[in-house]
């Protein structure tokens, strides 16, 4: 049975689902086999003296490197291990390789074949994305799979509520740095890169914007717990549905560069860390006029769809190899068919020289005898 491993290393937060087929939706009347084995730890990455990296904990001894994940960055964090200097590609391969070893590591010996697939911004250039598919090279990862992360997340939309009508799904993808818009083409018949326009992105929104807004409207001189105390179950609904609503400002912007309409947006889905609380849907909902979906856990819809493509890719290369085998055993057969074909008309012709030999033999001998009694002299 195929498994996929969809990873998604954000700036805050890195998410790796294991899917096994049947965990996505299921048929109706059906139940799903298994639910998918997620794992949610901080974007961070420690070295310890041997250079061994670690997801996701703080070391005792040295720095924890953060804000590397985007590549789009100018300060994004590089870092040096031993004699290696690695850029921000590097260590996001890092975050990857050590995810996939675990995941590698739990699987019990000759289990099913694996697809892998790695989450990346959509509004990366191809610099960056060739950067990233080179890091990942240099780490042995080769098989591991790019997918844009909209593109990710309408392959989980296809797999939980499809199969879709051909049309446009605009992704909400609020996170805990920013705000990132796109719109994707979803149902039959979509080409190989369903975006369509670019991908817009606001670091004024998102966890960390809607934390300064929070503590702003606190006040100075407050803590950390103050200000939730003070502030969250007071006005903290009101102040995220206001921050929500300013950010439809760059879902409009987003159809402009599209030369599209909301009119001709079929559905918003909205991911991200910073989409769980319901205000989020709700002002979207209101403001769009466009059905909203949310899934029950935003923050790892992205990985969710990578691991579903993961799937997909391994389904694809057990069904390639179990034709290519097909086609070998059915070449070994016509080999010993044709081994066997010759064999028997070997042993046929064999019979046939070893009679006519017998015969020749014996009409031969009994010629001589006869030639013998006339006083013909034989030779």
């Amino acid at each position: 049975m195929a498994v996929g491993l969809g990873l998604s290393i954000g700036t805050v937060n890195t998410v790796s689902v294991l899917a096994e087929e049947g965990s996505a939706k299921a048929p109706p009347g059906r139940r799903k086999t298994q639910r998918p084995q997620t794992i949610t730890r901080r974007t961070t990455l420690a070295f310890d003296s041997t250079g061994v990296a670690k997801v996701g904990m703080i070391s005792r001894h040295g720095r924890a490197v953060t804000e590397f994940a985007d590549l789009t960055q100018r300060s994004s964090t590089w870092a040096r291990v031993g004699n290696r200097a690695l850029a921000p590609a590097d260590l996001v391969a890092t975050v990857a390789k050590c995810l996939i070893g675990e995941a590698v590591r739990d699987r019990p010996a000759g289990a099913a074949g694996l697809g892998i697939a790695l989450t990346y911004p959509a509004r990366y250039a191809d610099e960056q994305v060739d950067a990233l598919r080179a890091a990942l090279d240099g780490v042995e990862l080769t098989q591991v799979a790019l997918v844009a992360e909209p593109v990710a997340a309408a392959a989980w939309l296809e797999a939980d509520r499809g199969p879709l009508m051909p049309g446009l799904a605009l992704v909400y993808d609020l996170g805990g740095a920013g705000l990132d818009v796109t719109l994707v083409r979803v149902g039959a018949g979509c080409p190989h890169n369903p975006i369509v326009g670019v991908s817009l992105r606001s670091t004024e929104f998102g966890g960390r914007a809607f934390g300064a807004l929070i503590a702003e409207h606190a006040g100075p001189g407050l803590t950390s717990n103050s200000v939730s105390e003070s502030v969250a179950d007071t006005i903290a609904g009101e102040l995220r549905a206001r921050h929500v609503r300013e950010s439809i400002e760059l879902v409009y912007r987003c159809l402009r560069v599209a030369d599209v309409t909301m009119a001709d947006v079929d559905c918003v889905l909205v991911v991200g860390g910073a989409a769980r609380p319901v205000e989020v849907a709700e002002v979207l909902a209101a403001e769009l006029a466009r059905p909203v979906i949310t899934a029950p856990d935003p923050e790892r819809t992205t990985a969710d769809g990578a691991a579903i493509i993961g799937r997909r890719a391994a389904v694809v290369a057990e069904v390639v190899a179990e034709q290519r085998h097909a086609r070998r055993r059915r070449a070994r057969r016509r080999a010993t068919t044709r081994a066997l074909m010759l064999s028997r008309r070997t042993r046929r012709r064999l019979g046939r020289v070893m009679v006519l030999t017998s015969a020749s033999a014996i009409f031969g001998f009994g010629t001589s005898i006869l030639a013998a009694g006339d006083g013909v002299p034989v030779s």
